[in-house]
């Protein structure tokens, strides 16, 4: 059984001073019988103000001022100041289970402060209007503007005499105290504003305005008069929808009902309950709240009212309800012998059309437990469709419905007809028709249901003409004298006429009111076709070229290479062709412009026609082989060497490139020295009947130059021995080979006797492909022995000679210091490479002309030191 949960929270939160902490209240008054004074009554007036439970003492009001206003005229009548009387903390401590996230207890608890009095009042016209009056509500309520600044009045009618009628002695109606309730933002709720009569009289509810003060005076001394304004709702709001279009009131019972507003807070809620009695109005009592929403889910079980598919078998299902701590789902679809399933989502594909019962229940992680039930209709091969019948916008359009069902009887209908300038353009009827202003282009929806409640919608765009549609199958064409051509015109409804624009003898026709005639004119001839539809009138032209007799030319004899495709082009005013061939291959494509292919030399044949008009032509075609060109395969030659091309040819000349880089080019085995990597290209030509050109490629690979480096010129002791080396290649072979000890390495060791004075070695560096160069080095030889050399003077000048002055070592192993001083004493330069050298600066600065100190140290190759000291001169 689906459980219906009460899910209102009317939440008083702690404002921080004065009236920031009210909530509402509402004023009560019991009849107590006649006054002390002739024609008056005794009530007992009670005042029930709601506060925040946490209200202070500073907060809680020690009396209240009431304002007591004639009714007719609202006049002040009195006002009198009513001390507090007793207290109530009502507070909820319960909570469904279902509830999620789970509140603190107790989260719903507030103060009623109560205050009660007795007054005495003369039985009058029209009765009494109590007012209590205080401000300023509390900062952010969801459904009122600037509600910080907006006060609040409690308000009631005592009865008088109305129509000549003393209802004086009445009480008003008592509302249950049933406050502490809660609610869930987009959740299901009920709430009972019920109210009870001890005069037995008829009540009426409805939601009414908030009521505001006319001051924002915290307390006020004296009520204002009556009429009071009523609070500055927020769009979307109003008195009479104070929670949105989803929440409304029942009149006879007071329970409010609906869905809550997903926003989360504070609404201001008002309620009106009239007294009726004998059908007349003698009194109205006003309670105002505040409802706050809050941000919780119930973890509950929500279907839609019913589920329908008329387009298949199978549904897709979901709870409809938000909560996050559902667990557990358990769904029957209503079929016998149907599996349940336990998804959250399921899917199910029902096995015949009927109706059903659907079935859901869920657990939270609670424990709790709900369950509901939906109506699932299942009655697919529901179609809508309509039909247009129209001829322009000066007449009506037609819409006929063609909507199809499997099941039942399509029984309802809703046209729009798309007219913009229009809001008359809609219908309820099956079919329908309407006159449009313009021609346009309208958006016609039709919305169609069946008796099973399968509802759906079909959108076309429909075109409104200016004239009826006439579609020709040609306007301009082409016949013979001797022959009768049939004309085509496609048309709706309406009458059909057929001009021609030359005389009848010479235009001739038969069956000028067809949408088909025959005509056969003599000469050219324009038909005019008219086609009228009540009015509705639209016009167009065919043009019969007439020829007396054709020709057809397929041009001079030519010539194709073998397997090459071609179209054969006769000039031709005839509408149909005929081809044959000499070698009877078949041309299935009897069309003016056929694409062939022949293979040995061929006449073709074509016989074209006009209708009975009739003429023939031929063309031969000689099909000559492509020529052939052939070269040698690809070469690889070293860098400056060249190479002889071979090739051959099939056909009547040939050509190479390029020729830049070639000697006799004008024959078939030329030289080529290339540079670098380069493509020769032989192309062969023919000059007997195929003149498409043919050609074959050679590659000559350039191997890169060998950079061969032997070294620079150097000085060796007689005996010693020195390292030489090559670099540049992959292998090596020097010569002479006087005082080497390996010819065939890159750094073979020379050792040279005294005898020698110098000697000349050759380097031959290999690269790829056995390509070389050659390079060599001088070695002199020096017979005094390791020494150190230093010139005498140097020019740096940046001519690029003698710009540098550097030491020579002759056996010297390494070099310990190469340093140069002035004349004071102090160093310039300093460095311990043999290669490296004084420039004549320091520090940037050019030295000037002079006599310089040099010290220079190095260590023979058997480790004995080498040591000169002396001047050098630098010249500028």
């Amino acid at each position: 059984m689906k459980k219906l949960v009460i899910l209102l929270f009317i939440c008083f939160i702690a404002g921080s001073a004065e009236a920031a902490h009210l909530k509402g209240g509402w004023i009560q008054y019991e009849y107590l019988g006649p006054g002390q004074s002739a024609n008056s009554s005794r009530y007992q007036i009670t005042v029930r103000q709601y506060l925040d439970f946490n209200s202070t003492s500073g907060q809680v009001d020690a009396f209240v001022a009431i304002g007591i206003f004639n009714g007719l005229t609202n006049a002040t009548v009195q006002t009198i100041n009513v001390n507090l009387t007793s207290t109530d903390f009502p507070s909820k401590t319960d909570y469904d289970l279902c509830l999620n996230p789970r509140p603190p207890n107790p989260l719903v608890r507030f103060r009623i402060d109560n205050y009660v009095t007795t007054v005495e009042l003369p039985n009058i016209n029209g009765g009494y209007t109590l007012a209590i009056q205080r401000c300023c509500r509390i900062n952010g309520i969801a459904n009122v503007s600037n509600s910080g600044s907006v006060g609040v009045t409690y308000t009631t009618k005592i009865a008088g005499i109305i129509n000549g009628v003393d209802y004086s002695a009445n009480s008003n109606p008592v509302f249950v105290q049933r406050d502490t309730a809660l609610i869930c933002f987009n959740a299901p709720f009920t709430f009972d504003f019920g109210a009870s009569d001890a005069d037995g009289d008829s009540l009426a509810y409805s939601f009414c305005d908030g009521v505001n003060t006319p001051t924002t005076e915290a307390k006020p001394v004296t009520p204002s008069n009556p009429p009071y304004p009523s609070v500055p709702y927020f769009s979307n709001y109003s008195g009479n929808s104070p929670m949105g279009p989803t929440v409304t009131i029942n009149r006879n019972t007071g329970l409010i009902t609906g869905i809550a507003p997903s926003i989360v807070g504070d609404y201001v809620v008002a309620v009106c309950v009239e007294e009726y009695r004998n059908g007349e109005l003698i009194g109205s009592t006003r309670k105002e709240i505040h409802i706050t929403v809050g941000n919780c889910t119930l973890a509950g079980a929500s279907l839609k009212p019913n589920y329908i598919t008329c387009d298949g078998f199978t549904m897709n299902f979901q709870n409809e309800s938000t909560s996050s701590n559902i667990t557990g789902y358990l769904w029957d679809f209503g079929e016998n012998n149907a599996p349940v399933s336990s998804s959250p989502t399921p899917t199910h594909t029902y096995s015949d059309t009927g109706t059903y019962t659907l079935k859901l229940k869920v657990t939270s992680s609670g424990g709790c437990q709900d369950s509901t039930t939906a109506q699932v209709r299942v009655y697919p091969g529901f179609t809508p469709d309509f039909n247009v019948q129209g001829t322009c916008y000066i007449n009506s359009y037609n819409f006929i419905d063609a909507t199809t069902t499997a099941y039942g009887v399509v029984n309802s209908w809703r046209w729009d007809l798309g007219d913009l300038t229009s809001t008359a353009d809609t219908s309820t009827r099956k079919d329908t028709a309407w006159r449009y202003s313009s021609p346009q282009s309208v958006q016609v929806r039709l919305i169609t249901s069946n008796s099973k409640g399968c509802v759906d919608t079909i959108v076309k765009t429909v075109t409104i003409l200016d004239r009826p549609i006439v579609n020709l199958a040609f306007r301009d064409t082409l016949i013979c004298s001797i022959d009768t051509l049939r004309l085509n015109a496609t048309v709706g409804n309406g009458s059909v006429a057929w001009v021609p624009d030359r005389s009848a003898s010479i235009a001739r026709m038969s069956g000028s009111n067809t949408p088909n005639p025959l005509v056969y004119p003599v000469d050219t001839t324009r038909y005019v076709v008219t086609v009228n539809d009540n009015g509705c009138i639209n016009t167009d032209t065919v043009t019969v070229n007439v020829l007396d007799f054709i020709d057809v030319e397929l041009g001079l004899d030519t010539s194709i290479c073998r397997t090459d495709q071609f179209t054969l082009s006769p000039v031709s005013d005839a509408l149909s062709y005929q081809w044959t061939t000499s070698t009877g291959v078949t041309i299935t494509a009897n069309t003016k412009y056929p694409l062939v292919q022949p293979l040995t030399n061929t006449m073709y044949y074509v016989t074209a026609n006009l209708g009975r008009c009739q003429d023939r032509d031929s063309v031969f075609v000689l099909v000559a082989p492509y020529p052939e060109a052939r070269v040698n395969n690809d070469t690889i030659i070293c860098f400056g060497d060249r190479v002889q091309l071979s090739g051959s040819i099939v056909g009547a000349g040939f050509a190479w490139s390029p020729t830049s880089s070639m000697i006799n080019a004008n024959t078939l085995f030329p030289i080529a020295g290339p540079s670098r990597t380069t493509q020769y290209v032989l192309t062969a030509i023919d000059t007997i009947g195929c003149d498409r050109p043919v050609s074959d490629t050679v590659t000559i690979i350039v191997t890169p130059p060998v950079n061969a480096y032997a070294g620079r010129d150097t000085f060796v002791v007689a005996g010693r021995p020195i390292q030489l080396a090559a670099t540049g290649g992959t292998s090596y072979l020097w010569r002479p080979t006087t005082g080497l000890d390996d010819p065939t390495t890159d750094a073979p060791i020379a050792t040279l006797p005294a005898t020698v004075d110098s000697i000349r070695y050759i380097a031959r560096v290999s690269g790829t492909g056995g390509c070389f160069a050659e390079d060599d080095v001088i070695v002199r030889v020096f017979k005094n022995g390791p020494d150190l050399y230093v010139p005498s003077a140097f020019t740096p000048n940046g001519d690029g000679r003698n710009d540098v002055i550097r030491p020579v070592g002759v056996g010297i192993a390494q070099l310990q210091h190469f340093r140069v001083f002035n004349r004071w004493g102090q160093l310039l330069f300093a460095t311990s490479q043999f290669g490296k050298g004084w420039d004549g600066s320091y520090s940037g600065v050019q030295q000037p002309a002079g006599t310089y100190v040099f010290e220079a140290i190095g260590t023979d190759q058997l480790g004995n030191r080498i040591y000169k000291k002396g001047t050098l001169v630098l010249i500028r």
